[in-house]
């Protein structure tokens, strides 16, 4: 087993990553580009909570989006009714979709496949409803917080004021919820995941407590969730029921499925598939509809040629390559 804290390959690949997209991508976009990328950011944060749930346990959670929706309302409510510092409120909204996850673990402990996938898209059209109703608050008086008329400004971090700050902040962000996510597969939870997915009964067998890991998952998917929709509120400074569909949440699922739910970079595929593409086809004069045909041709392709999904084919090349590279050297 390796050490807790050894770094792979492929995390260095990760940091890397993560270091252009802090060091250079601010600097060389434009302020479209900016939002646009920093929306991606937090949709990645997202996207890793769904494929978590689904790599770890094999359960398909359909209610992410509906808990950015709730990450979001917590720190604008937070934000216009406290002089809290932003991390406070980013954390206390983390929290609360946690304990969320953990109520919409209940229907989990007895269910599975797609009675799982159902109850959970329920839960997001119930979510749908609720901000449709009563909106998003924006600095009004009441528990609800809403006002007509202008809106009262965003207090963003002090560290990340202009919006290449913020974007520096998000990816940040991003990278933390990856480690956070990769020391508990390393960990206790992590092994016990790995056989409930195999068999919950040899799990129970083994002596694993499958109702505390099934609502731990839960809680990890929700409280990412959360943090990704209270960090897209500071990002837009104003939210809208548009944004939490039920149905973008099951577009979420699918493409975590179509960029490779087992790896990081599915998660970063999939948010890039997600924002950065239809925006490319605005710019290009294309309806951004057609970002959605070409969902549907790589969840196909995925599902029927490449089950690992766009990453686990890009790690297969990059792996055919290296092998081919020290077989010749070898050879020579």
């Amino acid at each position: 087993m390796k050490p807790l804290f050894h770094v792979t390959p492929s995390g260095w690949i990760g940091f890397a990553v993560a270091a252009f997209a802090i060091l250079v991508l601010p600097e060389i976009s434009s302020r479209y580009w900016l939002s646009v990328f920093t929306s991606a950011g937090c949709f990645t944060l997202a996207v890793a909570g769904v494929a978590f749930m689904y790599a770890r346990l094999g359960m398909v959670s359909l209610t992410q989006v509906g808990l950015m929706g709730v990450g979001g309302w917590v720190v604008l409510r937070l934000n216009h009714a406290t002089n809290l510092p932003f991390e406070v409120n980013l954390a206390a909204a983390a929290l609360v979709t946690m304990v969320f996850g953990w109520v919409l673990a209940l229907p989990a402990l007895r269910m599975r496949g797609l009675y799982l996938a159902l109850v959970t898209l329920m839960a997001a059209g119930g979510l749908e409803i609720v901000f449709a109703t009563f909106q998003f608050p924006n600095g009004g008086e009441g528990f609800w917080g809403v006002k007509t008329g202008s809106s009262e400004p965003f207090r963003r971090p002090w560290i990340a004021q202009s919006p290449e700050a913020y974007l520096r902040y998000v990816i940040a962000c991003a990278v933390l919820g990856f480690v956070f996510i990769e020391l508990h597969r390393r960990l206790r939870p992590g092994r016990a995941w790995a056989l409930i997915r195999r068999s919950e009964a040899a799990a129970m067998a083994a002596g694993v407590n499958v109702t505390l890991y099934k609502t731990w998952a839960f809680g990890i998917a929700g409280l990412l969730g959360g943090a990704a929709g209270a960090l897209l509120a500071g990002s837009l400074g104003l939210l809208d029921d548009g944004t939490f569909r039920a149905s973008e949440s099951v577009m979420l699922f699918a493409l975590a499925v179509v960029g490779g739910a087992r790896y990081w970079q599915g998660a970063v595929i999939a948010a890039i598939l997600y924002k950065v593409l239809p925006a490319l086809l605005n710019i290009w004069g294309v309806d951004a509809d057609l970002a959605f045909v070409i969902f549907g041709i790589g969840l196909l392709h995925a599902v029927i040629t490449a089950p690992d999904g766009i990453a686990g084919q890009l790690r297969g090349a990059v792996a055919g390559l290296w092998a081919r590279t020290r077989k010749g050297g070898a050879d020579a």
